[in-house]
């Protein structure tokens, strides 16, 4: 199984035909008779349609050598019922040739959609079980225009290779035995010869073709992407007006994707001129013998028609042969990227039979933990700590002390290498993913909403929570007076990644969220670091009333937030350098005092800058002596 995924690499990774061998299994489901029944059926008015269109030139026959027959007074003669009775059997075999077509198209479209749509619904289910550790290296825009363009390779293929190859062979089938055994081996095999050099030389200037569309593919993701990444990063480019540096950026893709675009179009031009050549190579010399043999006294008008009718026919659907062959090679690229991402490896992954997570008390316990993101980066050294059941444990540090890894581990982001991480005495790579998130509820230091309602939003915490629930966690967390201000209310829209609000009100939805989420186990992850002073008290506030009578672990960088902990925990470097309570830590005059006497020392020179703020215009006032 495959541990990355790259939406840009170029050219397929694995044959075609493993690819279609994947997606065999969703055109043929198990269990579904009903949509077996429909491919079933598919396959019968494929068939019939293509016999109905092969009868098509048989009738025009018959109608041209009955319209041929004159009198010897050379008036037509009284057989004229004959081709009046062919007209209408022709024109029920064109009808039927297309009626029978379009029945096909539609039993099959059933079992078409619900392959596209069992696929899709996999590989984002699948991008959902995947660890952080996938979505931290994923280049967004790539990824969906992998899956926007895999399952549109799927509707593709479907489309042309069993309506279009499939149907075109078997008339190629047809119309090969229909003259070898009514003309002769000469009609039969130049018409083989043809289709076969037409063949060849298309699958050849196909193949070769085949290099620019995968640097056109190439190109529009790494131009996806990189517009995708700038127009999120809005506000930083605006920080630094970089907007010209974007651009040039974006246009260097853009530059190399209509360089390709161009080769690809130049050389399908080559291309559609070799087909021609052959095409009417193929054609002339079949009409030659035709028309030999009506000079021979051989054949009939009619036969000219009809062999003429096949040949135009049979060439038709192969003029569009470069098209399809080219468009199914890519769309088995396109797809061989998507079901890439259903073999990516779930790095954490539920041990089978995994129980769900059993809350007696919510006592929390890190023992001997060792991790690290990487195998030559560790990051954690022999951790242990134990949070008991309603108490607070903080933790502190400097930045890259390993802090906010440790909420990873809790919420089994990441399995550690060493030791265990218990909850309540069950590890928690023994219990289901699902039952260990659903009692761990977080409010992280950067919260991210989704582009919707406020409303939405809160109750994303539990999505089957009654609107009165959802006022009432907002009321908790001190965020429903000022909804209640907004002219749309709990409606509001937030805007994308919630940046229609203010660092403190997306918190207050955060906390709302995990209020209404109601878990056994709080985490709040350096929660209020980003805050100004006066919101961060109100949050504080609103964080006392979560976490009252409920097991907390707090991720801090201002030490005053977690002076009332149970206990504080100190980390530098990967490892546990102090404990204790905050009177006990200050006395022992080491790290944490020191932490704590340069936050003081800043926070003292922050309050004698807003004073002296605060007194500029009172000495602007007073008289000059």
């Amino acid at each position: 199984m495959r541990g990355s995924f790259d939406p840009t690499a170029e050219g397929p990774s694995r044959s075609h035909w493993r690819t279609l061998a994947t997606l065999m299994p969703y055109l043929w489901p198990q269990g579904r008779w009903d949509l077996r029944f429909r491919v079933i059926v598919a396959m019968i008015l494929l068939a019939t349609a293509k016999v109905a269109i092969v009868f098509i030139p048989f009738v025009y026959k018959e109608v041209v050598d009955s319209l041929n027959i004159t009198g010897t007074d050379g008036k037509i003669s009284a057989a004229v019922t004959i081709p009046v009775l062919m007209i209408f059997a022709f024109g029920a075999a064109r009808l039927a040739g297309q009626a029978f077509g379009e029945l096909r198209d539609a039993v099959f479209a059933k079992v078409g959609q619900n392959a596209l749509r069992t696929v899709a619904l996999q590989v984002f289910r699948h991008l959902h079980h995947l660890s952080l550790r996938f979505h931290l290296d994923r280049r967004t825009g790539g990824l969906s225009r992998a899956i926007e363009r895999g399952t549109k390779g799927i509707d593709f293929l479907l489309r042309f290779s069993l309506f279009n190859i499939l149907p075109t062979l078997l008339e190629l089938s047809l119309v090969c035995g229909v003259l070898l055994i009514n003309y002769g081996a000469d009609y039969s095999g130049i018409t083989l010869f043809a289709v076969g050099i037409y063949i060849v030389f298309t699958l050849t200037v196909t193949e070769w073709r085949l290099k620019h569309r995968r640097e056109m593919n190439r190109t529009d993701s790494e131009a996806n992407t990189r517009a995708i990444d700038s127009l999120l990063n809005f506000e930083t480019v605006k920080y630094f007006g970089n907007e010209s540096h974007e651009a040039n950026r974006f246009d260097q893709s853009m530059a190399q994707y209509e360089s390709a675009a161009v080769r690809s179009q130049t050389s399908l031009a080559l291309l559609n001129i070799g087909q021609g050549v052959i095409i009417a190579f193929g054609m002339c010399s079949v009409m030659l013998l035709a028309a030999q043999g009506i000079i021979d006294g051989e054949l009939t008008i009619g036969d000219f028609v009809l062999i003429n009718t096949f040949m135009m026919q049979l060439y038709q659907p192969l003029g569009f042969l470069g098209f399809v062959y080219r468009e199914i090679k890519q769309s088995l690229v396109d797809m061989d990227k998507m079901f890439e991402l259903i073999e990516v490896h779930t790095e954490v992954a539920d041990t089978p039979g995994a129980a769900p997570l059993q809350i007696s008390a919510g006592d929390v316990a890190f023992e001997h933990v060792d991790f690290g993101y990487e195998a030559n980066r560790q990051i954690l050294h022999d951790v242990s700590f134990r949070v008991p059941a309603g108490h607070t444990v903080a933790i502190v540090g400097p930045s890259g002390a390993g802090k906010s890894t440790i909420s990873r581990i809790l919420f089994r982001f990441y399995d550690v290498q060493g030791g265990r991480v218990l909850i309540d005495g069950q590890d928690v790579r023994g219990v289901s993913q699902q039952s260990l998130r659903a009692n761990v509820g977080i409010v992280p230091q950067d919260t991210v909403l989704f582009n919707d309602s406020i409303r939405y939003n809160i109750r994303y915490g539990r999505v089957d929570a009654t609107d009165e629930e959802i006022e009432a966690a907002a009321k908790l967390a001190q965020i429903h007076d000022f909804v209640a201000t907004l002219p749309d209310g709990y409606d509001t829209a937030v805007g994308e990644r919630g940046l229609k609000l203010s660092g403190g009100e997306k918190q207050r939805v955060a906390i709302a969220r995990t209020i209404l989420k109601d878990p056994a186990i709080l985490l709040f992850d350096e929660a209020t670091s980003a805050l100004d002073s006066q919101t961060e008290k109100e949050i504080q506030a609103a964080l006392r009333l979560v976490s009252r009578d409920r097991t907390t672990l707090v991720i801090a960088h201002r030490l005053s937030t977690i002076v009332d902990a149970d206990e504080i925990i100190v980390l530098e470097a990967g490892r546990i350098v102090e404990r204790g309570r905050h009177e006990a830590l200050l006395a022992a005059n080491n790290t944490y005092a020191a932490m704590w006497q340069r936050q003081q020392e800043q926070a003292e020179a922050l309050q004698r800058l807003e004073r002296l703020d605060k007194d500029e215009p009172q000495l602007e006032k007073e008289p000059v002596v």
